[in-house]
């Protein structure tokens, strides 16, 4: 990963973030965003089973 595809990266996250802080509902926002990252990593062959956040 070159310099331009790490900023262009992190831009995406802190805007993803901005997203989340500002919605009228957090959890479903962060909810529906983290749904097509996590299908790209299972496709890519990516176990998120430790990845998992307990409550």
């Amino acid at each position: 990963m070159n310099e331009k595809e790490i900023i262009s990266t992190n831009i995406n996250k802190y805007m993803d973030l901005q997203k989340i802080i500002k919605s009228d509902n957090p959890k479903k926002e962060a909810e529906n965003q983290i749904k097509p990252v996590k299908a790209i990593l299972e496709t890519c062959g990516v176990t998120l089973e430790n990845l998992e956040l307990e409550d």
